[in-house]
């Protein structure tokens, strides 16, 4: 046997600590691994601002009452860029999104739940800020966050924070919508101006400045499409004009339910600033993404009390009557110009504005 002493390779360096400075400012990875910093961020920062009966209990799941037979359920992930911007937050644009979802159905919500991936470096007050509004867009639409998750990413995985949210709700016996409900003559509404969203996320995101702030319109529309009913309007459909705006609504329209569409120019509600914006970027306002605006169909003859009761209510005090369906073949949706002439409206190819939503 040799007794030439082994050598063995020397042991790897150990990893640098990360630097301390402004580590209570910022969120680490330690934050999502389940150990007394997680409970201190979910007590600290989130239960004392979503806090209700419900979520502090901390169970794996929630149990709600249900006074209904039929329930309507949704979920949605959120990923705009920047995480703040006029007139709202991803925070309230989560909240907002997923009770409208909800709303357009015909539901009544009873609870949400809110995943949380918060991207390391966060800033701690960033987050505050953001649970503040999670906290009044829940209050506004008279939900509660009923359960949750938090989850941690390392630097540079993400884009700070992603949300996504799912909600329950009972079904409104007086809500019947849907796509075989639509019949020529009826009326096409909407709740108020078009292409805020999209306008007040992108022109933060390239610097624009206008004299007048774009601002977010992100809103829930459940209160508003509540009053409806009670006013004795049979709402034969709804749908919220998000992604693809309303454009990509009135195609679904048409394309599901048979029959054309004719919008006027001159009755669409839209801001000064916003159609400059647009203009200067390229964009078609019809196109752009609404997080409070929902496209409404009623019967003609209910058209003209609908849009009454609407501006009555705080989100729906720009609405109008923009169209009708008609019997025209093959179904399309036709825009008529304030020149006279007329466009064919189709829905988006693609996504021409991304993280807005």
């Amino acid at each position: 046997m040799s007794t030439q002493a082994t050598e063995y390779p020397a042991p790897p360096a150990a990893r640098p600590e990360r630097a301390t400075p402004g580590r209570d400012d910022i969120v680490v990875l330690a934050h999502g691994g389940g150990g007394e910093m997680m409970g201190r961020l979910i007590s600290e920062r989130i239960l004392t601002r979503l806090g209700n009966p419900v979520l502090d209990d901390l169970t794996d799941g929630a149990i709600l009452p249900c006074p209904t037979s039929k329930m309507v359920f949704t979920t949605d992930s959120f990923v705009v860029k920047p995480l703040e911007f006029p007139g709202g937050d991803i925070g309230r644009l989560a909240v907002c999104g997923t009770v409208n979802d909800l709303a357009v159905m015909g539901g009544l919500p009873l609870g949400l739940s809110l995943g949380l991936i918060l991207e390391e470096g966060l800033e701690l007050a960033q987050l505050d800020r953001i649970l503040v509004s999670i906290k009044q867009a829940a209050q506004e639409a008279g939900v509660r966050v009923v359960t949750g998750d938090t989850k941690v990413i390392e630097r540079g995985a993400g884009t700070g924070l992603l949300v996504n949210t799912a909600g329950v709700a009972a079904l409104d016996p007086r809500i019947h919508v849907g796509f075989s409900r639509i019949t020529p003559g009826d009326a096409v509404l909407v709740n108020g101006t078009l292409g805020d969203h999209g306008m007040a996320v992108m022109s933060v995101r390239n610097g624009l400045e206008f004299q007048t702030r774009i601002s977010s319109d992100a809103a829930p529309l459940n209160g508003l499409i509540g009053v409806l009913p009670d006013a004795g309007i049979d709402l034969k459909f709804l749908r919220d004009a998000t992604r693809g705006g309303l454009a990509g609504v009135l195609a679904d329209v048409a394309e599901r339910a048979g029959h054309s569409i004719e919008i006027e120019e001159r009755r669409l509600p839209v801001r000064s600033n916003v159609e400059a914006a647009a203009e200067m970027l390229g964009f078609d306002v019809l196109n752009i993404a609404n997080e409070g605006k929902a496209v409404f169909v009623v019967a003609e003859r209910q058209a003209a009390a609908a849009l009454e009761v609407m501006r009555r209510h705080r989100y729906g005090r720009e609405a109008a009557i923009i169209g009708r369906v008609t019997d025209a073949t093959p179904p399309l949706v036709e825009l008529l110009t304030e020149a006279g002439g007329r466009r064919v409206v189709q829905r988006p190819y693609g996504e021409d504005l991304p993280r807005i939503c």
